[in-house]
């Protein structure tokens, strides 16, 4: 029973001896605040002026043809019932293609918008990682992750002022 004691003391102070050893060598961490550097970022700020340029003619594209769907309904009761099908059948065929159109158009902005966003956060990681070499960190991590973070550890500010001097 002795020998166990000793034995269970023997390890638990060669674990405290290696733990100590490892937190003496984990260096230099910190953290950012990547939903910050994402929506801060001056590349990030252009994107979205030039997304919304692009949403913005999309719309009007697509009023412009529901513009015509509409004009071409409200012509119908002037027409004989064999003009009327006709007509209402190039509808169909309107609102078919104007559907399909809105459809492809979303998924092409989504699509785009995915990859926009992937190249970002690639740069983004790139400079974090550029960074923690250069000032010696071991570790940098996301904010998220985090359930509390020392102030002082907080890298978002100077990580922030490189990304918007490129």
């Amino acid at each position: 029973m002795r020998t166990m004691k000793i034995l269970t003391m023997m390890v638990f102070i060669l674990s405290m001896a290696a733990g100590g050893a490892y937190a003496a060598d984990s260096g230099k961490i910190g953290y950012v605040d990547l939903s910050r550097l994402f929506d801060e970022y001056h590349k990030t700020k252009e994107y979205d002026q030039a997304l919304e340029a692009k949403h913005s003619e999309l719309e009007k594209i697509g009023k412009e043809k529901i513009e015509k769907i509409q004009e071409s309904e409200s012509r119908l009761a002037l027409l004989k019932e064999d003009q009327k099908a006709k007509l209402k059948s190039e509808i169909e065929t309107l609102k078919e293609e104007a559907q399909e159109f809105v459809n492809q158009e979303q998924s092409n902005l989504t699509k785009e918008r995915n990859e926009k966003i992937r190249e970002i956060l690639l740069e983004i990681e790139k400079v974090v990682s550029d960074y923690a070499e250069k000032e010696g960190y071991n570790v940098i991590l996301n904010d998220r992750v985090l359930i509390y973070g020392n102030p002082a550890m907080d890298l978002t500010e100077g990580i922030l002022t490189i990304l918007n001097k490129q």
